[in-house]
């Protein structure tokens, strides 16, 4: 890898975990009150209508900020002229599908288990056009490893939720406060992003242009179709045969999870992607710096992943209230195969996509489909426990089938994958071991055993040097130059 890009990876890293850390330190504190203030009804609601405006986004969206990131344009104005086309067509789609939702707005919100919320739909599913108007946006920043305006854009828009839902929760008690929090995110990244964008879109389009990016995007929109499907069909599943209480624990406790992982992933996972795409012709430099992100990832995620299920109880009485404890085992179960889904399986589809093979990425996760759908639907037909274990246990198949993908069409040594993370697995599973004890229900005694379990970790992890010099080297990434 290049001085200037090295330079350039870091700084983005830096940002980005400025930007992301800061970010998702909000949503957990807003969770925190908002679980308080209202119903798993409510979120179950929102779990509901959020699943059909990320699947109406895969359409608007078309994987474009896709290509603007990982393709290699001809020269400036092939670049330019991409962009617009991109971002007047994400608009116009996101716009049509938004009027086909508010159309037969009752009839799908029958179909995903609220009737006679169609009006509620369709005002949720104002999200889309919103989204639509900031996305190739996005990618313009990724492309340009400019991660600190994406920062500052991401720390403005995680505060909203503190000054617009959570007030609302208070006063409407319902998903209304979530909705609308919801649409000024989205309308506050709009703004900014076109404040603080250089690029500023123009009065072009061309056809020949768009059926040159679409045969080449087809198959990564085929992919977020795939991944939607292996995210949601459960969320469809248990909205129709269970109740709307069941719906909001079982969505907010793996969103809980995700945003305590998000912590490390929503850092890694943008960069990796564009720093791995610029090196897609180097093998030797591409593999370095994945497996340099494996390892870095692994070294944060194991423990997360461990303490949450340690610590189950405590992290979901203390994130949600008394009136959610019926998840904490859910919530303990998907936080550790959470870690070990990411660092097996998570970055592969960002090395499928960097190589520009999506079609690999369509293939696991149709395969993964195919054992997901039967284990949910035998599942939730014998309660909600069962359901949250077979649902956490599944993510098994997909981690081998990943590692096959990865072995036998990248040819990325798997032996090298697996080994890379074994000191910080050994370390979380140390920590795990040792304090296996039944929970406590006073504050101070549970702080200190997280304090011990971090102690231990950071002890074990001390005797593997390589992962030693790793964590001594973090502090000098977060100061490297702007």
């Amino acid at each position: 890898m290049s001085g200037s890009l090295s330079i350039r990876v870091k700084t983005a890293t830096k940002w980005s975990t400025i930007g992301e850390i800061a970010a998702r330190l909000v949503p957990p504190i807003s969770s925190v009150v908002l679980a308080r203030l209202l119903t798993p009804d409510a979120f179950g609601v929102v779990a509901t209508m959020t699943m059909i405006i990320t699947f109406a986004e895969i359409f608007t969206d078309a994987g474009f900020q896709k290509y603007i990131v990982q393709h290699e344009f001809r020269d400036n104005q092939d670049r330019d002229e991409s962009i617009n086309v991109a971002f007047w067509t994400n608009l116009v789609m996101s716009l049509v599908i938004w009027g086909v939702i508010a159309i037969f707005r009752n009839h799908l919100a029958a179909i995903v288990g609220n009737p006679g919320m169609g009006y509620v739909l369709a005002t949720a599913c104002m999200a889309i056009p919103l989204a639509a108007f900031s996305s190739i946006q996005i990618a313009i920043f990724k492309r340009d490893l400019d991660f600190k305006t994406l920062a500052k854009v991401r720390i403005i828009s995680s505060l909203i939720p503190l000054f617009v839902t959570v007030p609302l929760a208070f006063w409407l008690r319902n998903y209304w406060a979530l909705i609308a929090g919801t649409l000024s995110v989205n309308i506050a990244n709009a703004v900014m992003l076109t404040v603080f964008s250089t690029w500023k879109p123009r009065w072009f389009y061309s056809f020949s242009k768009f059926k040159e990016m679409f045969s080449f995007t087809v198959w990564s929109m085929i992919e977020a179709i795939t991944i939607w499907l292996t995210s949601y069909v459960d969320v469809f599943i248990v909205g129709n045969m269970l109740s709307q209480y069941y719906l909001g624990l079982y969505k907010t406790s793996s969103a809980l999870v995700g945003q305590i992982m998000g912590l490390v992933t929503a850092v890694t996972t943008p960069v990796l992607f564009s720093a791995l795409s610029r090196l897609q012709s180097d093998e030797k430099e591409f593999q370095s710096l994945f497996f340099r992100f494996q390892k870095l990832v692994g070294l944060l995620v194991m423990p997360l992943g461990m303490g949450l299920f340690i610590f189950r109880d405590f992290a979901t009485k203390m994130l949600l209230g008394s009136q959610w404890s019926e998840a904490a085992g859910f919530v303990g179960l998907w936080g550790l195969t959470s870690a070990i889904t990411i660092v097996l399986c998570h970055y592969s589809s960002e090395v499928y996509r960097a190589k520009g093979k999506p079609k690999l990425s369509v293939l696991a996760q149709l395969m993964h489909i195919i054992v997901l759908w039967p284990t949910v639907l035998i599942a939730v037909k014998y309660g909600f426990e069962t359901l949250y274990v077979a649902r956490s246990l599944v993510r098994i198949e997909m981690i081998v089938v990943n590692l096959c993908i990865m072995g036998l069409v990248i040819k990325m040594p798997v032996a090298r994958m697996i080994t890379n993370i074994f000191p910080s697995c050994v370390a979380a599973t140390t920590m795990m071991l040792v304090l296996m004890f039944p929970s406590s229900e006073q504050l101070g005694i549970n702080i200190c055993y997280i304090a011990i379990a971090i102690i231990i970790y950071l002890a074990v992890i001390m005797f593997f040097r390589d992962e030693r010099q790793l964590l001594f080297t973090i502090p000098g990434i977060i100061k490297s130059r702007r």
